[in-house]
């Protein structure tokens, strides 16, 4: 079988494990591993010419984030996600994200600081200049960028919340459909939407609005889900139809 992944150079400025961690989500948010492959620690380790140990703290990482699941004696495999996970994700991401942007647009309301290092009008500038990002990348076409600084963006809203728990909560569960948000952002005119709903979600922060926060965080996540399972449902479609040709 021929190897998936290539060596690692040794000569990066970061720690082993987290060069092995980055180097298998990025295999799995590519598609590189695939829903329902199974992922074996010994041939990892010989691909990417390290020993076990650093692969073996990457894929329990991994295992935490959603990315990975274990079954007992059977192996660590890439999950598959149905309709009903996506829905089931989805309605769960939903609340907590409107949770962190009305926590977020109260603080920004009662004109506290959001922590001793990053005042409320950093915050503010510091989403807006990610919004930028995203839509530089979008008139390159860079689909890696957009991804990239789009999760940069909602992290940063979480972290802004000031809640631990909240951030680890929604943390380890976007985990779960990370590898298609490149999916979901390809589908024609979500990009555009994309920008416009975190645009209103921040302006609504921005304002210390409580109530719109919320609301604009829920509407983007129901955008969000309704354009994944339309891009599912369109495949099983034409799946069908191919089948009964």
């Amino acid at each position: 079988m021929e190897p998936i992944l290539e060596p690692i150079p040794l000569n990066s400025y970061l720690p082993l494990r987290e060069i092995v961690y980055e180097t298998l989500r990025d295999a799995i948010r590519k598609k590189i591993y695939k829903p329902g492959d199974r992922i074996m620690e010994s041939k990892i380790a010989d691909e990417l010419k390290v020993s076990r140990t650093p692969v073996r703290e990457a894929i329990r990482r991994l295992e935490q984030e959603g990315y990975l699941f274990t079954i007992y004696h059977r192996g660590t495999f890439v999950p598959s996600v149905t309709l009903r996970d996506i829905e089931d994700i989805y309605a769960i991401r939903r609340a907590l994200e409107a949770l962190a942007c009305s926590l977020l647009a109260e603080r920004i309301h009662d004109d506290n600081e959001v922590s001793a290092e990053e005042p409320v009008i950093e915050v503010v500038g510091h989403l807006r200049k990610l919004l930028d990002k995203i839509a530089g990348y979008i008139e390159e076409n860079d689909m890696d960028g957009i991804v990239e600084t789009d999760m940069a963006f909602h992290d940063f809203l979480y972290r802004a919340s000031n809640n631990s728990r909240l951030e680890g909560i929604i943390f380890n569960l976007r985990g779960q459909l990370t590898q298609y948000r490149t999916v979901s952002m390809s589908c024609p005119g979500r990009l555009e939407a994309t920008l416009d709903e975190h645009r209103a979600i921040v302006e609504a922060i921005a304002a210390g609005d409580v109530e719109s926060a919320r609301k604009a965080a829920v509407v983007h996540m129901k955008n969000a889900e309704d354009t994944l399972l339309n891009h599912f449902e369109d495949r099983n479609r034409l799946m069908a139809s191919m089948n009964k040709d």
